[in-house]
């Protein structure tokens, strides 16, 4: 409990020094690099497109893989994403 002035103005310069703390480590939280894969996101979209358009074109996956674009996985991946969006537009 504060019950002097000198005792306020020396819990104020505390919490003062604790904010400037905490402001500093938000800074360091905002700036992290989030890691993994950003699904959806301008370059996600740019390749899912030129995979759509190459698969539409009757290529397969594998032909499609073997232009070295993009990975088997990746190519599955956007087969899944392809094949729900068909279904949802039946």
């Amino acid at each position: 409990m504060i019950t002097t002035l000198e005792e306020a103005l020396k819990r104020i310069e505390e919490l003062e020094k604790e904010n400037e703390e905490l402001k500093t480590e938000i800074e360091v939280l905002k700036a992290r690099n989030f890691g993994g894969r950003k699904k959806h996101n301008e370059a996600w979209m740019a390749s899912y497109q030129n995979f759509a358009v190459k698969y539409e074109s009757g290529k397969t996956i594998m032909e499609i893989v073997n232009e070295g674009e993009i990975s088997r996985r990746t190519a599955y991946r956007y087969k899944s994403y392809y094949d729900k969006l068909k279904e949802s537009m039946e």
